[in-house]
């Protein structure tokens, strides 16, 4: 989610808020608050389903962990001896996404952590399995609406 300044004060206020307070209190108004600000919050597309099918979920930790491994299905399929349409099959039961949606959403995260983290975009870029900068840039901001650069500073500039 992308928490406004507001939200964020609001959460801040809620957490002295007793257990026991009634709807119509001050208390209970700030409750309601809360929920109208999260109602009306951006959700930014941040979900990475992880299977629960061995095999699938061995894909997927190497994917997090080496997020620039650029296997295809197929490889990924020979390696654990079954065929590339039962890995993309699985992964589209298991997640609701395709192999290449997930391991895209895999590599997002990870830029995410990383950029928030002070590292340069070209190195995550390239930490992500992507030949330049500037194909990353597109994907993210395909992806977010912005581009990695700005992404923390647009979020910061909202709140």
């Amino acid at each position: 989610m992308n928490i406004s300044a507001l939200l964020r004060e609001l959460i801040v206020a809620a957490v002295r808020v007793p257990l026991d307070y009634t709807d119509n209190s001050r208390h209970g108004r700030l409750m309601r608050l809360i929920v109208d600000e999260l109602q009306t919050s951006d959700i930014l597309p941040l979900h990475l389903p992880i299977p629960t099918d061995s095999r699938l979920s061995f894909i997927c930790s190497s994917l997090i962990d080496q997020p620039a491994d650029s296997a295809t299905a197929g490889q990924w399929a020979q390696k654990l001896g079954v065929t590339a349409k039962t890995i993309h099959r699985l992964f589209l039961k298991e997640t609701g996404m395709t192999f290449s949606q997930w391991r895209q959403q895999a590599r997002l995260l990870f830029a995410l952590r990383q950029i928030a983290n002070g590292e340069k975009i070209i190195d995550v870029a390239f930490d992500c399995g992507y030949a330049s900068q500037s194909a990353f840039s597109a994907m993210f901001k395909s992806h977010f609406g912005v581009s990695p650069s700005v992404f923390y500073s647009a979020a910061s500039q909202q709140r």
